[in-house]
């Protein structure tokens, strides 16, 4: 090992990253105790959780179920409100100096828009995931990312409200992912990211019923990594814009391949909850690889993988 210490900066529709590794959506909150350890500035940038129009209490307890080589979670999408978020989350979280996306969730395709809307008025917020998939809520967010055009038009109308990046967070509740990108892609989104949670359930054998009260929750983990993987590959051969890759990262040579696969970034969540630093240990083992290798970008490793033996793109 020798030489310059290899570039690791991204650029995602637009928005320029100093490191592909991202804090997903749901795991970090709003920063508050993560920032309190020092370590969000080892991120790219920080995804704090879905935001909607208004506050939501969210689903009842317990949310959390552990599973083989994973983690069920039903939250349902708790959150201050919008308002709150600008008033009293985002500033803080500015102060640790983390890039911030917002995680924006709504019920009908008008509360998108306007929390797209006051979103866009917040300087420090540099881009949007749109969270069309997220599945353990009654209402929003899967009827939009399981359907190209319903998801399309949405799209549409947020492109209109915003001048920020917007990233499309994608189902893989659903055969017509693909499909799902090149509409939002052809809508105007600036990149996508996937995997969303896969749709799952326990059940309590001894009081023979489910585990979680709204029956159903959302898989992570190292368990839905090759399913994530294998759609990353799909998604980066059919649309021209960023993939952000997540699902079972954990540690850098997950995200060297969701990035080989034709990622462009990656994000981390569930294996936060097992290892606070793991953001720090996976963004240094990703630089250490290509020092290594005498490779100066990390960026010339996005869709490495599809390049050998003659894969298409």
């Amino acid at each position: 090992m020798g030489g310059l210490a290899p570039d690791m900066s991204v650029d995602i529709g637009g928005l320029k990253l100093a490191n592909p590794v991202i804090a997903a959506s749901g795991i970090v909150g709003y920063g508050k105790e993560y920032s309190n350890l020092g370590i969000l500035r080892h991120f790219g940038a920080v995804i704090v959780k879905g935001t909607t129009l208004t506050p939501r209490a969210g689903n009842p307890p317990p949310r959390l179920v552990e599973t083989p080589a994973g983690l069920l979670n039903s939250v349902g999408l708790e959150n201050p409100g919008v308002d709150a978020v600008i008033r009293e989350e985002i500033p803080r979280l500015e102060a640790t100096g983390a890039t911030i996306i917002v995680n924006v969730a709504g019920a009908t395709a008008d509360e998108y828009l306007r929390v797209t809307e006051k979103l866009e008025a917040a300087e420090s917020v540099r881009a949007l995931e749109i969270n069309v998939s997220c599945p353990n809520v009654k209402a929003g967010g899967m009827q939009f990312g399981t359907d190209p055009d319903a998801c399309a038009s949405l799209v549409e109308r947020l492109r209109g409200a915003t001048a920020k990046t917007i990233i499309v967070k994608l189902s893989p509740n659903t055969s017509r992912i693909v499909e799902v990108a090149n509409a939002v892609e052809h809508a105007g989104a600036d990149a996508v990211s996937l995997i969303n949670t896969i749709l799952g359930m326990a059940i309590d054998v001894a009081a023979c019923k489910p585990v979680l009260p709204n029956i159903f929750g959302g898989l992570s983990g190292p368990a839905v990594k090759p399913v994530a993987l294998r759609m990353v590959w799909e998604v980066s051969g059919s649309v021209r814009i960023p993939v952000i890759g997540l699902g079972g990262i954990s540690s850098s040579t997950d995200a060297l391949e969701f990035m080989m696969a034709g990622a462009t970034a990656v994000q981390i969540g569930t294996t936060l909850f097992r290892n606070p630093l793991a953001g720090e240990r996976i963004v240094n083992g990703m630089s250490e690889w290509l020092s290594e290798r005498g490779i100066e970008s990390v960026r010339e490793i996005t869709g490495m993988a599809r390049m050998v033996n003659g894969f298409d793109r």
